[in-house]
């Protein structure tokens, strides 16, 4: 291969001064290094024209380099990469290749070398016992450049209370650590905060129908399942419940019209102490009814898991504040079993694992890589913000949240981050006004085709799928280091089939981007008003009735400094940053191909169509509250926030 007739283009993120040249490998021979620019050649943005390492005072990104040959078709490298040093960097054309269809020993020796260096840097470790494991960094400085943040990123987002609560105004109550002494209280600071979907009281926060609604569409939409039979330890009658249309419980649980959320993870959990008291945490149980208006109203609520005397079951026919204290106990139950393990656990850190798995065992060549990498963006340092916050030993969650966390690890399953089948097994398939259903099986039913349609143009069949060493080594790495090693949840063990591998990748995906947006977008709009989400408990769970009141509900409310503190963090944790990627929108052009070019195009279509119909929803009058979270313009590609 001779210099001469190959005309290239680099495309730059940002300026190096360094000077640069440039060799091309070939199955038909090798180039001669080529020097391609001197100090100006690569301005910031700028596409270098060449004909086809030095000093590096400052990284330099380069996005892709394009090499056109004499024949007039063009290559393309996509690079996208941080260089920061006078190493000899090896790129990769765009074409993508699993490791049996590699021929070149050049190629081979450079897809090895690549892993070996990633895997010295992408290291895993134990946070704590019991959890996944997460990647080893000593903080966000320590990360490579290609996991980052980006500088409009960093400059606009900080994960602290303070940040949020100079953003919504309420800075001055930080270090307000008295009661409430009215909701009319809570109302103004609310109104001078920012306004949410639960517009204070005139939402009707205390009203039996929201509370049920919000275990269909709220931030928490994965706990509830139809009823079928009483657990032992819920010992409700029908001479206790008052049904809609005098209805008998057993005859409706026939129907399929009685739901149960269970807070057995929350069961016996040390609480944490929070401006020297000690905070409470109930682990209830909730029986729901369908009623005839199709509306899912609570018809009993038991705080604690064990029935006994100072363990009364509640009812709407109690006392009003009786009845709204019980529900006020089962909202931060809810909050908490939400944050720790739908939130953080099933999204954040299972993300984590998927994406050091697949930096540590598949190289950027490889097809997989490149359909993933777009899905793990800011991931890594956004979890590791959090250990330094949220979670930290000072953070909102401490004493619970390890062993919270640990029992639902050792509850979760294959089957339930698989959003059809999880639909299924809860029995939820057919309550109506259950738009994340709905909204989800829509948008799974999309990545599934999108995933087929890409890893088909590089896996013909089953064969195909078990030869790929690199592929079973990502997925061994996920069972051993996010599972650990657990049996029995359902997670394949090594792909074997085409299907088991679509549809892994597809929850992959779906967890990453739907899933997460659909527990994380909507947290200040239910949690911004704090009754409606109260953080912790200062009260233990009533152990009988007919003492509640208004003062009651008020001394059992966060105090003014938690509640705005966690006011701010809820805010945080809800806003959307300026350089979002929506789903199905690829900046970086991983692949080169027509096949996978052509599936992303589908791609984006259909979720194009998506957004027009749940916009179209929406607006329809028959609906109480507009739910976007699932919108895939409201979706981001990645777990980023």
């Amino acid at each position: 291969m001779e210099n001469k007739g190959y005309i290239g283009k680099i495309f730059t993120f940002n300026t190096t001064w360094s000077h640069v040249s440039v060799r091309l490998v070939g199955e038909d021979g090798e180039t001669k290094h080529t020097r391609i620019g001197g100090l100006l050649s690569f301005l910031h943005g700028k596409v270098r024209l060449i004909s086809v390492s030095g000093l590096s005072p400052r990284p330099w990104f380069v996005r892709k380099v394009q090499v056109t040959c004499p024949e007039g078709k063009t290559y393309t490298f996509p690079v996208y990469t941080w260089i920061a040093d006078d190493d000899i960097h090896r790129f990769r054309e765009g074409t993508g290749l699993k490791v049996v269809d590699e021929h070149n020993l050049l190629a081979k020796y450079t897809r090895e070398t690549e892993l070996r260096s990633r895997k010295k840097i992408y290291c895993w470790e134990v946070y704590k016992e019991g959890l996944p494991h997460c990647m080893k960094a000593d903080n966000a400085c320590s990360l490579p450049c290609e996991v980052r943040f980006s500088f409009i990123k960093t400059m606009q987002f900080g994960l602290t209370a303070a940040v949020g609560l100079a953003e919504i105004n309420l800075t001055y109550l930080k270090d307000c650590k008295e009661n409430w002494p009215s909701f009319e209280e809570i109302d103004k600071i609310f109104l001078c905060s920012r306004y949410t979907t639960i517009d204070s009281k005139g939402q009707h926060w205390e009203e039996d129908a929201f509370f049920g609604y919000q275990f269909l569409n709220g931030v928490n939409p994965m706990l509830i399942r139809r009823c079928t039979s009483l657990p032992c330890n819920f010992p409700v009658t029908d001479e206790m419940v008052f049904l809609h249309g005098g209805a008998s419980l057993v005859n409706e649980m026939k129907k399929g019209n009685i739901f149960l959320c269970d807070y057995k993870n929350l069961d016996g959990v040390r609480t944490n102490v929070i401006n020297d008291k000690r905070q409470h945490l109930a682990a209830p149980l909730v029986l729901l009814h369908k009623t005839p208006e199709n509306e899912l109203k609570p018809i009993a609520i038991q705080l604690k898991q064990t029935p006994a005397e100072d363990n009364p079951i509640f009812f709407p026919t109690d006392a009003k504040y009786d009845w709204l204290l019980a529900k006020t106990f089962v909202r931060s139950a809810d909050f908490n079993e939400h944050e720790l393990n739908v939130h953080l656990l099933r999204t954040h850190l299972l993300a984590e694992v998927f994406t050091v798995s697949l930096l540590r065992n598949v190289p950027k060549v490889h097809p997989l890589f490149k359909l993933l990498i777009p899905h793990t963006r800011y991931t890594l340092q956004i979890n590791l913000m959090a250990r330094q916050t949220l979670i930290s030993p000072h953070g909102v969650f401490t004493k619970s949240m390890i062993t919270i966390m640990q029992r639902s690890l050792t509850s979760l399953t294959y089957s339930s981050l698989c959003l059809p089948e999880d639909i299924k097994e809860r029995g939820v398939e057919s309550v109506p006004n259950y738009y994340y259903r709905d909204d989800g099986l829509k948008l799974w039913d999309i990545i599934h085709r999108f995933v087929n349609g890409v890893l088909s143009c590089y896996y013909e069949n089953d064969n195909d799928v078990q030869q790929d060493t690199e592929l079973q080594k990502w997925i061994q790495d996920i069972c051993e280091h996010g599972l650990l090693s657990q049996v029995g949840m359902g997670f394949p063990q090594r792909f074997l089939k085409k299907d088991e591998l679509v549809k892994f990748v597809t929850m992959v995906i779906f967890t990453c981007s739907g899933q997460h947006a659909a527990v994380s977008n909507a947290q200040f709009d239910y949690g911004g008003w704090m009754p409606n989400t109260p953080i912790s408990l200062q009260q233990p769970p009533p152990t009988r009735k007919g003492t509640a009141t208004e003062e009651t509900l008020l001394k059992t409310l966060p105090d003014v400094s938690v509640t705005v503190h966690g006011m701010a963090v809820l805010y945080l944790l809800s806003k959307q940053s300026s350089d979002f990627v929506a789903l199905g929108q690829y900046p970086n052009e991983h692949f080169c191909e027509v096949g996978p070019s052509n599936a992303i195009k589908e791609f984006q279509r259909e979720l194009e169509d998506l957004h027009e119909t749940i916009g179209q929803r929406n607006k329809s009058s028959e609906i109480r509250l507009a739910y976007p979270y699932l919108d895939p313009k409201s979706v981001e590609n990645s777990i980023s926030l």
